[in-house]
């Protein structure tokens, strides 16, 4: 009895030295593996961290990128003005000559039909940028509702391209095409 208790004793402390040398060994040869998501891995180059001033030219393209977007495709026939103003605050150059230009025409399109255009930003993109120049790409999502469609909601999503350029500080829309 007694030699039966030595012997199963015996086999538990082998079993755990066993276990202990095998998680050893993968812990040491098993570093010398990349796994997915270490580096280098063929055709992968490790980014550095964009600087703080770099991070936050980014975030500041991006939001003022949405916030005109957002004016864009918010417009009310009942309350033009306030969508007009809120593109216009967020435009410059060529674009807001242009939006100048067509705002009379768009304001009695709107009105005729008793236009009410809605929608939000899904996603925005910075394709490209630099210290004072960035271009955007925007995704929409949304609805209009006017005389035409019977007064009911018929989707509208569209695909934005932006330039922007800083001015005194602030980033503004410079052009703006919708794009497939």
């Amino acid at each position: 009895m007694r030699r039966v208790f030595l012997n199963a004793t015996l086999y538990v402390v082998v079993m755990v030295a066993a276990a202990l040398l095998v998680v050893a060994a993968v812990r040491v040869f098993g570093d010398d593996e990349p796994t997915p998501t270490s580096l280098p891995v063929k055709g992968v180059v490790e980014l550095d961290q964009a600087s703080s001033a770099e991070q936050r030219r980014y975030s500041d393209i991006i939001a003022a990128a949405t916030k005109e977007a957002t004016a864009f495709i918010n417009i009310r026939y009942d309350d033009t003005q306030s969508a007009i103003d809120a593109v216009k605050a967020g435009a410059t150059g060529d674009f807001r000559d242009q939006y100048d230009k067509s705002t009379e025409a768009l304001v009695k399109l709107l009105q005729q039909y008793k236009s009410v255009r809605s929608g939000q930003v899904l996603w925005t993109g910075v394709v490209a940028q630099d210290p004072d120049s960035a271009t955007v790409i925007l995704a929409t999502a949304g609805t209009v509702e006017n005389t035409s469609t019977g007064d009911k909601p018929v989707a509208e999503d569209y695909r934005i391209q932006m330039q922007l350029v800083l001015e005194k500080g602030r980033w503004l829309t410079s052009d703006l095409q919708f794009v497939s």
